[in-house]
């Protein structure tokens, strides 16, 4: 099975899964799931939060998950418990299928380290 196909049976699974898990009947989008994520890092369970902290939340996600592929570094926990990274190695020009393709291959990434896979 080429790396390819894995990476889309395996995306497909996970939004199924996480659509189950977290969704009212709707399948997650790229954009959800990252929005979760950020709501795991950020470690303070669910709450209501501003349209400033919803993006906050997505970058923190971002960085977290290109964090393994060498593009951001965590620095520090901010006085409220918000994380913040470190660029250490700036993004290439990617077109947009292919920051999805990376952004999927990150996120898969991310729930397997997570074991989320295993049932």
């Amino acid at each position: 099975m080429t790396k390819v196909s894995n990476l889309k049976e395996r995306w497909d699974y996970l939004v199924t899964k996480l659509s189950d898990d977290f969704s009212e009947g709707d399948d997650l989008n790229l954009d959800g799931i990252i929005y979760l994520i950020g709501v795991q890092e950020l470690g303070q369970g669910h709450r209501e939060f501003k349209k400033d902290e919803k993006v906050n939340l997505m970058h923190i996600a971002i960085c977290k998950l290109l964090e393994p592929y060498g593009y951001y570094e965590f620095d520090f926990f901010d006085e409220d418990g918000w994380p913040h990274f470190k660029t250490i190695t700036e993004l290439p020009n990617l077109k947009g299928g292919e920051q999805t393709v990376l952004m999927k291959d990150a996120i898969v990434s991310y729930f397997d380290a997570l074991g989320y896979f295993e049932d």
